[in-house]
């Protein structure tokens, strides 16, 4: 089973700059997106052979995400179930036989940190609703984490300690997933390896020079680690300022 989650930093751009052939070459069984940016009567486009699953931002022009699956889920559900954190369309989360898929955009922190308190509190209820889910079946979630976790994910961590994304808040939060038993699946297959990032600033040649982080994963539950069979950084794939991340599953 092939997965595969973009940031695309706004559909209709993306859609402009090569999604659809990205999106038809890899022929992925689910396809999650962050950060669509578009309300219900903009959606760009049909997909034949998927189910589409779309949660919007009230805000217009903000946030959003949306999934496209070939294999129709058991069950659908939009947001955590907490109004504060419910209306900016951050998390959707579909139920299959083996497992629960969740696609989440992760509040950013922004500049001067001006929301990190929200997205310390963010951080603990999704952590809890992830943890209840879990009772049922095991999960696989993706999606634009807006924290690169170790030095090794970013190119220039000892300038960035205090900035949006590497601050020690947000890397405590990732150690606390991991710590609560999910499997960040890149460092699974690749726990040494440099220089693979999924973001890059639109300023400074960053990504010509691959100056990035690596902040979209996919992370499993412990119990599928066995299932874990690749996992993709799709460097080379343009059209956002974050590129695609993939993984194959059974």
């Amino acid at each position: 089973m092939k997965l595969i989650s973009w940031n695309v930093n706004g559909l209709r751009a993306c859609v402009k700059n090569g999604f659809l052939d990205f999106f038809t070459k890899e022929n992925a069984d689910v396809f999650c997106i962050q950060e669509t940016k578009i309300q219900e009567e903009q959606i760009p486009f049909q997909l034949d052979g998927y189910y589409s699953y779309w949660n919007f931002a009230q805000k217009k022009g903000y946030s959003g995400t949306a999934i496209f699956s070939k294999t129709e889920p058991i069950n659908v559900s939009y947001g955590i179930g907490m109004e504060e954190h419910d209306q900016e369309g951050r998390v959707i989360t579909l139920e299959y036989e083996p497992f629960f898929l969740v696609t989440v955009y992760t509040p950013n922190s922004q500049r001067g940190l001006a929301r990190l308190d929200y997205r310390m509190k963010w951080e603990d209820d999704f952590l809890a609703y992830l943890k209840t889910l879990e009772k049922s079946k095991p999960i696989i979630f993706c999606g634009d984490l807006n924290v690169a976790h170790q030095e090794i994910d970013l190119k220039n961590p000892k300038t960035n300690k205090k900035n949006a994304g590497f601050t020690s808040e947000e890397r405590d939060k990732f150690s606390q997933v991991l710590n609560h038993g999910f499997i960040d699946s890149f460092r699974f297959f690749y726990p040494e390896q440099r220089d693979a990032y999924t973001w890059w600033s639109y300023m400074f040649n960053a990504r010509a020079n691959n100056a990035g982080w690596r902040i979209d994963y996919f992370c499993v539950s412990a119990g599928l680690k066995d299932q874990l069979k690749n996992v993709s950084i799709y460097s080379d794939v343009y059209g956002s300022d974050h590129c695609p991340v993939g993984l194959e599953v059974f």
